[in-house]
């Protein structure tokens, strides 16, 4: 299917319009960013990785009652999904403390939290994503009480399937953001991505990280080493393509 129109130009990914009004194509991009894109570089076939390790995750979450925009991988970077109409709120969820929960609050670095916390945020670089609660999501319009409250049990369903599902691959789910749009119909499903750009992932017996956050910290050499080792446990070798 040919791309038509640019759509947007996100940090990592691009959106084009297709022949078809109610689909999008999504090309995943090399570029690698932290601090709002003030920091970027561009990493070999990082965008393949992530496209593929985001489509078989879909794949799973669909497989286990979780409606979702992934159609189909055209190619190695390249996913055909549904075209919503994006929701911008970021829903974190979090399994263990650890990043700018612990920075802002008074919880040991590695604490365990059951049950697991759902945190929203602003998707705004210009406000750089601030936290929000249900008086600020009212106030700027953006969700009724409803769909915060389906945005929040969507979450928690992802959060146990994915858990279930890494762990099985010998990787722990530390935290992970997930962001969700409305169909032609009104229907909120998943949609955007889920990457080791946008999850902390833990190896389950040493707990090296194996996600950005080792570009947070300047470890570039080790940046793509964490995502293809992600890959490589999460994909079946029948799977593979890179």
């Amino acid at each position: 299917m040919d791309k038509k129109e640019l759509i947007n130009s996100g940090k990592v990914k691009s959106v084009y319009t297709t022949s078809n009004d109610d689909e999008v194509i999504i090309e995943f991009r090399d570029d690698m960013t932290a601090g709002d894109g003030a920091r970027k570089e561009v990493m070999d076939k990082k965008g393949s990785y992530n496209a593929i390790i985001s489509a078989k995750i879909f794949k799973v979450l669909e497989e286990n009652g979780i409606k979702t925009q992934f159609i189909d991988l055209l190619e190695n970077n390249v996913m055909l999904a549904k075209k919503l109409d994006m929701i911008p709120i970021e829903v974190i969820v979090r399994n263990i403390a650890t990043g700018s929960l612990v920075r802002n609050y008074p919880i040991e670095d590695g604490t365990k939290l059951n049950p697991p916390m759902v945190q929203m945020d602003l998707k705004d670089d210009d406000y750089h994503d601030p936290m929000l609660n249900d008086s600020l999501i009212q106030a700027l319009g953006i969700a009724t009480p409803e769909e915060v409250e389906f945005l929040t049990k969507a979450a928690l369903e992802i959060n146990d399937v994915l858990s279930k599902f890494l762990i099985d691959a010998g990787i722990i789910l530390v935290d992970f953001k997930v962001e969700f749009g409305k169909d032609k119909d009104g229907n909120i499903l998943l949609g955007d991505e889920i990457s080791p750009d946008g999850c902390r992932l833990w190896d389950s017996e040493t707990l090296d990280m194996l996600d950005k956050e080792l570009f947070r910290e300047g470890k570039d050499s080790e940046v793509m080493d964490a995502y293809i080792e992600v890959y490589n446990r999460i994909i079946p070798d029948d799977e593979k393509v890179i």
